[in-house]
């Protein structure tokens, strides 16, 4: 593989403002916690002098075209791996970018490794509405990362929901290993207590996406908004708006060429097979966890810490990149991730508070989306998940303030957890046995497939 240049350490390869980034960054040193994501910023300025301000930060901090060459997917494995100090773990979960994976990560003690990574790279001269010259611009891009990297694949997602003016400046890749990482399959081997677990969680949605070849393929929109495929069209009022928003409403819908396939964050599926060899040489177990929607994994993985804490006194709804899990399990919180400020996603989360034993208090910390549109959920909702507590429930005012337009830095949630509950004894960490009958006694009640 080529040596990474300086400019282009593992650590600066991965988006700072991708999910993947802000879990590694909360179940490890926490170094980037007060990252802002661009999106965030430049809050004063007036929509048409904020957008091209925006696009401009979003290239600055994206890796340099003539640079794409040089990122080694084995390399940031590595600095990955590198993020677990302890000599031996009791588990090790593996898979798709989920605040609750994470969150089940840090209360087995375990260490949680994504199986793909983003990079933004800039798109001179792009266009919001130009998702086809994003798919060419983004073929040459991906064309020199798998040179460089035969073991992987390149999802390309052009969302002017998920990324707003940042269509117009960058493209956005979602790198997924193919085969084992080496530092990956080191891990398993020697990294793993006797008797440990590895648990591989994928989300399993899909999305019809263009398959450009040399294992690229391009996605126009996301499951994660809330949006089906089709609603992607300039003859929805509220699509065209988003549009207009941004610049000309100019779109071309996508339609033949787009065949279903696995979306962004479900990773590549030849992974499985080759972590159950592995697991089988070293001598420790294997399970897969499958899920159609992110909520099923939150109501599992919450329900689990609620065994933990029998009082069950404080809630805290966590969304998007927003999530503490160290001090979830230093302060006795329960919590539950939303996946995005998708409507359907906090209807999700109304309906397992409704159906759970009520909390003394329920916090909320809605993640300001970065765009307006209407498939987000209105304040209201989000105020609604708060009146389930007893005694005391509320909407973090930094958040609210800032909805829909500024995301927040990931030191909201850690503000947040401190004030939901105060600091005392973590409960033990959870065993991989009782995860286990936690994930097979909810998951397929929710629809999810453990095995």
């Amino acid at each position: 593989m080529p040596p990474i240049a300086a400019h282009l350490r593992p650590d600066t390869v991965l988006c700072p403002d991708s999910l993947e980034s802000a879990l590694l960054d909360a179940i490890g040193t926490g170094e980037h916690v007060r990252h802002v994501p661009v999106l965030g910023r430049r809050g004063e300025l007036p929509d048409d002098l904020r957008r091209p301000a925006l696009g401009a930060e979003a290239r600055a901090s994206a890796v340099p075209l003539d640079a794409v060459g040089a990122i080694d997917a084995e390399a940031v494995a590595g600095w990955i791996v590198e993020r677990y100090p302890e000599p031996h773990y009791p588990a090790v979960l593996l898979g798709s970018p989920h605040g609750s994976a994470v969150h089940l990560t840090a209360a087995m003690r375990g260490a949680w490794l994504p199986t793909s990574f983003t990079v933004r790279v800039p798109w001179p001269g792009g266009h919001v509405g130009d998702w086809r010259g994003a798919g060419e611009a983004g073929r040459v891009v991906a064309g020199r990362i798998t040179a460089a990297n035969p073991a992987v694949s390149v999802r390309q997602v052009h969302d002017p929901i998920l990324d707003g003016p940042l269509c117009a400046a960058t493209i956005t890749l979602h790198v997924r290993w193919r085969e084992l990482p080496t530092a990956y399959e080191n891990f398993l081997r020697s990294r793993l207590r006797p008797g440990a677990m590895s648990l591989v969680f994928r989300d399993v949605r899909t999305w019809p996406v263009l398959d450009l070849g040399g294992g690229h393929t391009l996605q126009v929109g996301s499951p994660v908004t809330g949006l089906t495929y089709d609603q992607y069209d300039i003859a929805r009022p509220a699509f065209r708006k988003i549009l207009r928003d941004l610049g000309p409403d100019e779109w071309s819908r996508p339609g033949r060429g787009m065949l279903p396939r696995y979306a962004e964050r479900a990773g590549e599926p030849a992974l499985e097979p080759q972590l159950r060899e592995v697991a089988a040489e070293a001598g420790h177990r294997a399970h897969r966890v499958l899920y159609r929607g992110p909520a099923a994994l939150s109501a599992v993985v919450a329900d689990l810490h609620r065994e933990s804490e029998p009082s069950g006194g404080s809630c805290l709804i966590e969304t998007d990149r927003l999530v503490d899990p160290q001090g979830v399990l230093r302060r006795g919180i329960v919590p539950y991730w939303c996946e995005s400020a998708a409507g359907t996603t906090v209807a999700a989360a109304e309906q397992w508070l409704a159906g759970s034993r009520p909390f003394a208090r329920v916090a909320v910390l809605p993640s300001p989306p970065g765009t307006v549109a209407e498939t987000h959920a209105g304040l209201g909702q989000w105020r609604s998940l708060s009146t389930f507590a007893e005694r005391g429930g509320w909407v973090d005012r930094q958040a609210a303030g800032r909805y829909p337009r500024l995301p927040l830095a990931r030191s909201s949630a850690v503000r947040m957890t401190a004030e939901t509950g105060p600091a005392g004894r973590p409960a033990p960490p959870m065993s991989a046995e009782r995860v286990l009958a936690g994930l097979r006694r909810q998951g397929p009640l929710l629809g999810m497939f453990v095995g």
